[in-house]
């Protein structure tokens, strides 16, 4: 048995280093008869997609396969460690030992690489975390690696619509960058659900064994008609113009959604788009003032005209009637 482990590991490395290799020289490199590699091949085929095009093409894996030297899971490490204490030690050939010592250093030191990138990358990534807050812990490294490895993550989680910090574990699924802030899209299970988590109100955050798998999950089809981050429950159709001096920089707009746009007689942007969360979708209207109309739905339309007029009373009476302030006047201050 530790002979056959030792020829597929022997028949990997040969088919990386010869894309093409024919099963005789892979004979030849085992010194075994051709039989017995095709045995070897029958079996390696089930864990690996190795494929032989035809007479003469030889041996080769497809697609981005590669072993380096074995892109070992933490379970297929912990069994492979585990191997030199099951064999008989009459039994192992010369030369094992130098080999398994290889095999175990190199994946400690692909390991370390990796943890280390996964560092560099959570130290490069700044989301603009505000001058007059603390600073705290850059969960960003372990999230990323167990999204990456498909391991669940034990957390504690300030709830702020309840103002507590709670005991969660998570399947972690995609972070998704929104407004200066990061968010963790996963399957929650205290609430047996998948939820939207906000990264900075992560109090604790530990990488667990258990593995998770994220079945049918559409990322595109959850956000679907989502603006921002928040999902709604209704989905609103909206029309709004847009001035000529803003009309590009809303074409270059990098929208998670599907907007219509139509271009208009001097310059204007009809945009049409539905959306789930009226509310994210006003408050990114706003910025634009008065270059940007609401044309529908009317009850939109009317809502933002009333609360106009809440603040042009309201600046008004803070001035003491000396100030006048149009809407055009707000939409300035707003963008």
């Amino acid at each position: 048995m530790t002979d056959k482990v030792i020829r597929i590991f022997k028949i990997i490395n040969a088919i990386q280093s010869h894309p093409g290799i024919t099963a005789a020289d892979l004979a030849f490199k085992c010194d075994v008869n051709i039989r017995t590699v095709y045995r070897d091949l029958e079996l390696l085929s089930h864990i690996a997609p190795v494929t032989n095009e035809g007479r003469g093409t030889g041996y080769k894996f497809m697609g981005k396969f590669f072993l380096y030297p074995l892109d070992f899971s933490e379970q297929e490490a912990l069994a492979f460690s585990l191997l030199p204490s099951v064999l008989n030690p009459d039994k192992i050939p010369p030369g094992f030992s130098t080999a398994y010592d290889k095999v175990m250093g190199t994946h400690r030191k692909e390991k370390s690489k990796q943890n280390g990138i996964l560092e560099n990358i959570a130290d490069i990534i700044q989301m603009g975390t505000p001058a007059y807050r603390k600073q705290s812990r850059n969960f960003l490294q372990p999230i990323i690696s167990a999204i990456l490895e498909e391991k669940s993550i034990r957390t504690v989680y300030h709830s702020q619509s309840r103002n507590a910090l709670t005991q969660r574990e998570i399947d972690p699924y995609y972070l998704i960058p929104r407004d200066q802030r990061f968010y963790l899209i996963g399957f929650c299970h205290l609430k047996q659900a998948i939820r939207t988590f906000r990264i900075s109100r992560f109090q604790e955050v530990e990488v667990t064994d258990s593995p998770f798998d994220k079945g049918g999950f559409n990322i595109k089809q959850y956000l679907k008609n989502t603006w921002s981050i928040d999902r709604g429950s209704k989905n609103i159709t909206f029309k709004v113009r847009f001035h000529p001096e803003i009309a590009r920089y809303i074409k270059e707009e990098e929208l998670f959604v599907h907007p219509r746009m139509i271009d208009e007689p001097g310059g204007a942007l009809l945009f049409e788009v539905t959306v789930n969360n009226e509310k994210e979708f006003m408050k990114w209207i706003l910025q634009y003032g008065p270059n940007a109309e609401i044309l529908e739905p009317a009850s939109s339309r009317e809502r933002l005209k009333q609360q106009l007029e809440q603040w042009t009373q309201m600046y008004r009476q803070e001035d003491g009637n000396s100030l006048s302030l149009t809407p055009e006047g707000i939409g300035d201050k707003l963008s």
